[in-house]
């Protein structure tokens, strides 16, 4: 399954100020009620008046950059879990409790599709290390415990974006197709 979504904007989607370099963003990842998936940027400044057109999935904060010329903004519109791994694990993304949830689990769902190959703990022990198969880049992940809670809140972000299973036909027992899952799909090639 991908998602496509609009590229980072230019301006912010309260006050309609334009993002300049080096301002302060907040993204969402929202559902809306159409079960569309959208993308939300404003400066971090305005997240008070910010209200979101259906169900937050995640959000996080990023300074801005400008594309440079040229670039082609629709080059990583496709929302699967690899391109998210790597945007929430930018290291100019500045984490949230929702953001190092779905971080800390992407990093484990791509590590057994051996897309992130795990190279240890960082020097302080409070991060686990991973190389991006393609790249070679190393992302740092914060280490985390895998509790019952923590899946079931993983499971309640990944049901925002890519929605609720659909029932078996009548007469079958439901065996759904959870949602992890089917982002799970999402980073196959």
């Amino acid at each position: 399954m991908e998602m496509h979504l609009q590229p980072l904007a230019t301006a912010c989607a309260v006050s309609g100020e334009p993002f300049v370099e080096g301002s302060r963003v907040a993204s969402f990842l929202v559902r809306t009620p159409k079960l569309d998936v959208v993308r939300s940027d404003l400066l971090e400044s305005q997240l008070g008046h910010f209200v979101p057109e259906g169900l937050v999935a995640c959000r996080w904060v990023h300074v801005f950059k400008p594309r440079k010329a040229g670039e082609n903004a629709d080059r990583e519109l496709k929302l699967t879990a690899e391109n998210l791994f790597v945007t929430l694990a930018d290291p100019l993304t500045e984490p949230t409790p929702e953001s190092t949830r779905l971080l800390q689990f992407l990093a484990l769902m791509l590590e057994r599709k051996k897309i992130l190959r795990p190279k240890g703990r960082s020097a302080d022990r409070e991060r686990n290390v991973y190389e991006h198969a393609k790249s070679k880049q190393l992302f740092e992940v914060p280490v985390g415990e895998l509790t019952p809670e923590f899946f079931v809140a993983v499971q309640e972000q990944l049901s925002v974006l890519v929605g609720t299973p659909k029932p078996k036909a009548a007469g079958t027992a439901p065996t759904p197709e959870t949602p992890a899952a089917a982002l799970v799909g999402a980073a196959t090639p």
